[in-house]
């Protein structure tokens, strides 16, 4: 995936869509706060922050930490500096985190991710990059997705077009850049960071829920889900049977109100070497 996609459509997107998505990774927030609990930390940097969850997440638990938000995608930061009205502690700025400068006096004792690390250009690079602004110690936490073929958020939505789309390029940037436990090691290790654990973890990406939660579904795959671009270019009956594949898929997967399909992560701790 392009670093353009984020600056423009696929921002845009995700900055409208920010309550969904907040929601399908609402497993993943929580792991990533659950690491911080007893941790001591000031001045948090959060890579790729989104439309801000994390964040906000963090400014609202430790109201003494000072906390940063970067990503590339305008719209995002938008989304994310909109929640963040009420919050003292708590800043979104619009920069590469690769290259990003942090304001003076704040260098990051937290750097922290939910999914947003495996869209770098140049990974050993960044993390470099990283290490350099980081404060001495300072820890690194986040999370980003395992292989495709054990995540069927992934794979079972692909199986239903007509033509399945090849699997990404290994270690290419985008969803799947950090699929392999040795690829992180060997980004973080050559970046400067040690003491690295790499943990996996099984979460419910809940793509459907409220009055209709498969036609919630629908609507999801329709304009974030992985298959929402291949369901852009179609048309007619198409995209129609594509679609009552997919609610076939919801229904599969609808349980006490809510449609989840299950994903697959790592949980990627490191210090400062």
């Amino acid at each position: 995936m392009d670093k353009s996609e984020w600056q423009c459509g696929q921002g845009q997107t995700w900055a409208e869509e920010w309550r969904r998505t907040d929601r399908s990774f609402l497993a993943v927030t929580e792991k990533l706060l659950e690491r911080t609990r007893g941790e001591t930390f000031s001045r948090v940097l959060d890579i790729g922050c989104g439309a801000g969850e994390t964040s906000l997440a963090v400014a609202r638990g430790r109201p003494d930490a000072r906390v940063i938000g970067v990503d590339i995608s305008p719209a995002l930061v938008a989304a994310a500096r909109n929640r963040a009205e009420n919050f003292g502690n708590l800043a979104f700025e619009l920069a590469d985190a690769a290259t990003w400068s942090p304001p003076e006096g704040f260098a990051p004792d937290l750097l922290m991710s939910r999914h947003g690390v495996m869209f770098f250009d140049d990974p050993p690079a960044a993390f470099a990059h990283l290490a350099l602004i980081a404060d001495s110690g300072a820890r690194l936490l986040f999370s980003c997705f395992r292989d495709p073929a054990e995540n069927p958020f992934f794979s079972e939505v692909a199986a239903l077009l007509q033509e399945t789309p090849p699997p990404p390029p290994a270690d290419a940037p985008g969803p799947f850049g950090f699929a392999r436990r040795q690829r992180i090691a060997e980004v973080l290790e050559a970046g400067g960071w040690e003491q690295i654990a790499i943990d996996p973890f099984d979460f419910a990406m809940i793509v459907g829920a409220g009055d209709d939660p498969v036609e919630d579904a629908v609507d999801y795959f329709a304009s974030i889900g992985p298959a929402a671009v291949a369901a852009r270019a179609m048309a007619g009956p198409e995209r129609e049977a594509f679609f009552d594949r997919v609610r076939g898929l919801a229904r599969r997967n609808l349980h006490e109100g809510f449609v989840s399909l299950p994903a697959a992560g790592w949980l990627v701790t490191a210090r400062k070497s």
